[in-house]
Formats: C-alpha cells, structure tokens, sequence
C-alpha cells in the first residue's frame, strides 16, 4: 500500500488551500497539521468538514506565527528552534540542557492539535523531519505504539556511509516502538530522478510513504495529473490511520 500525505497542513492559507484542492481530487490520503501557525485554526476547521486523516507535524525549527495565548509556551519553543537551526548537525546532538524544553514544547503542541481537531493525530512526524532529532529519539518522548515517520529512503550510494548507517540505526530502533512504514521517499525526488514508477511498484509488496508539499507548482502539476492517476490506479492508496 501507499499513503500519500501532504505535509505543512495550516502553515499558511496558500499551503492549506493547495493542500485540500489535491484531498478533493483524491490525489493524496493524509495530511500532517503544523500547530500555532498562520493558517492552523482554519485549516482544522476545513479539515473537521471534510473528514480528513490528520496527523501531528511537530515544529522544532520554525517560530510560531499564528495564535499562541500563551509567551511561555512561544519562548520555550524559541529557545529550541534557535539551537536546531544554528547548524545542519544540531540535530543529530543531544542537548541535555533543553531536555524539559522539548518534552514541554511536544506536549503543548499536541494539546493544541486535540483542541483544534478534537482528537488525536493519527500520526507523528516533523517539519523537516526535526521528530527525529536527538533529544526526541533519547528521551523517547513520543509515546511507544503511535505511528510515526521513518527516515527518507535513499538509494544506495546516493548519501555517505556514515549517513546512511545513522539513517539505519534510527530506522531500527524507531521499528522496536513504534508502527513505521517500510519506505519513505519525496515526491520532489521522484519527479527529479523519474522515479515515481519505481515507487508505486515498490508500494505494491511494501508499505510506502510518498511524502508531498502540494504548494510547489511542480509537485502540485504531478499530483493533477492524468499520468499520476495512471501510475497510482493498481496499486493501494491508504490513509495513515489504516497502517
């Protein structure tokens, strides 16, 4: 099977409008929701009407915009993205002293997604992946069960030996906890490397993720696409609540 899911829910109105004009066409299957944002409290109202398969895309490297109520809760989440964003490795380090922070920062973003859509997500993953930086992987601070986002797949020697075993490892002990797909790609890669038949091939004896940001034109025209209907027609397309 495969589940199709848009990525940066209530973002922005752009990012949310682009999103559900793909969910009508039933080009995709779920959508992971950004929280405190620009465009999160209308997005979840859209998505409350339109039943859509909503998970949590937890936000560690962008500042709030949209409506918090609470300074606390923005400075504390301020002081995570400062450090996650100073370098591209930050996140592959663990900060002890931030430990409170992101425990802090993860249970007030999914209070605020139950609020909002008035359950839980059904699934976990993060803006630029940043669910899977180190304190959140030590501290296992994402309850066990859920399902969450696995690593982006790469081809063989696309990444360096040393990315490709962290990569691994991760994978590995994300599988111990938690329910994962067994592949995760990009749709912007598969439109790059012409990859995409590859992909729903794949996704015919697998589990597979094809992750998506609507909001780009290119990936938006492939979506729409008769030959993305085509490619898509025999194989399985789920929601993320049905992994």
């Amino acid at each position: 099977m495969i589940i199709i899911s848009a990525d940066d829910w209530g973002r922005s109105r752009s990012e949310t409008d682009r999103t559900l004009s793909c969910y009508e066409a039933n080009r995709i299957t779920s959508v992971s929701a950004m929280v405190f944002m620009r465009d999160s409290e209308r997005a979840a109202e859209l998505a409350r009407g339109a039943d859509i398969d909503v998970g949590l895309h937890l936000n560690f490297n962008e500042r709030y915009n949209g409506h918090v109520g609470s300074p606390h809760a923005t400075e504390v989440q301020d002081r995570i993205v400062r450090v996650l964003t100073r370098s591209k490795y930050s996140v592959v380090v663990y900060h002890p002293f931030l430990r409170k922070q992101f425990r802090e920062v993860y249970r007030t973003q999914l209070e605020e997604f139950v609020r909002l859509y008035g359950k839980p997500p059904s699934h976990v993953d993060g803006h630029h992946h940043g669910h899977l930086c180190a304190n959140m992987i030590i501290e296992e601070i994402i309850p066990r069960g859920q399902r969450v986002r696995r690593n982006i797949t790469f081809p063989r020697g696309e990444k360096g030996l040393v990315n490709r075993t962290y990569r691994r490892l991760v994978d590995q002990w994300l599988g111990r906890r938690y329910r994962l797909t067994d592949y995760l790609f990009e749709l912007s890669w598969c439109i790059y490397d012409n990859q995409l038949e590859r992909v729903i091939m794949l996704a015919k004896e697998a589990k597979v993720e094809l992750i998506t940001h609507p909001v780009r034109e290119e990936e938006y025209a492939c979506l729409m696409s008769d030959t993305y209907i085509a490619a898509t027609r025999n194989v399985q397309t789920t929601a993320y609540s049905l992994l």
